[in-house]
């Protein structure tokens, strides 16, 4: 095995994962999730007992299975729990911060029905770095923000959503970026495409033109 994720002080190397299509957490974001499957529910209670760590990742239906399950993609995010709280009838909810993206090295034993798998996080050590905001037309992003908010309110009046702009304007640039890449319902293709880019202005780049497309595709 390479040493990869396990570098990092308190960063798992071998780490549960929670494949889900069309899910995308990104580092800085927040990720609600309803856990009520046995194998999920079992996820998480071992990852409240050893850092509360685990990885979103989706599957890869473009791909054979394998003996574990859906194939899956090369990238996905590692996250922390921040929130959490069972119902009555047994579910858990849990809100999943994402901190570092990460590499499969190769898939770990399964656990009790659940994935496991050794992540390399060394090409995506930059996640950790925080980014100065500024409320310019240009910002840490690369992106220009009234560009932005112009691409987005015509992608929300294409697709008929009811927005809180007054909300959308008190976001910095690159937590604006992160929240719309994860909350809008864009294809699973598109959602992997959002997390591998490299570099923030790259991602905010991309968001842009998938508001763009998205907003010409509502109109047909």
């Amino acid at each position: 095995m390479t040493s990869g994720i396990g570098r990092i002080e308190g960063i798992p190397e071998i780490f549960p994962i929670f494949p889900l299509t069309g899910a995308l957490l990104l580092p800085g974001g927040r990720l609600p999730l309803n856990i009520f499957e046995p194998r999920y529910l079992a996820m998480v209670d071992e990852a409240l007992g050893a850092g509360r760590m685990l990885g979103m990742i989706q599957p890869d239906h473009n791909a054979p299975a394998g003996s574990n399950g859906p194939a899956l993609y090369r990238h996905g995010c590692l996250g922390r729990i921040t929130a959490f709280s069972e119902t009555d009838d047994g579910r858990y909810l849990i809100t999943l911060h994402g901190l570092v993206r990460f590499s499969i090295v190769e898939e770990a034993e399964m656990r009790r029905g659940y994935r496991r798998v050794q992540g390399d996080i060394t090409k995506f050590r930059h996640d950790f770095l925080g980014n100065v905001e500024t409320f310019g037309s240009e910002s840490a992003t690369g992106v220009n923000r009234h560009q932005l908010l112009d691409s987005l309110h015509r992608y929300f009046v294409a697709t008929g959503v009811d927005a809180n702009w007054e909300a959308i304007e008190g976001i910095s640039d690159s937590a604006l970026i992160v929240t719309l890449c994860m909350a809008i319902p864009f294809t699973p293709a598109e959602k992997q495409a959002l997390l591998e880019a490299k570099t923030e202005p790259e991602r905010a780049a991309a968001l842009l033109t998938l508001l763009e497309i998205n907003s010409h595709d509502g109109h047909d």
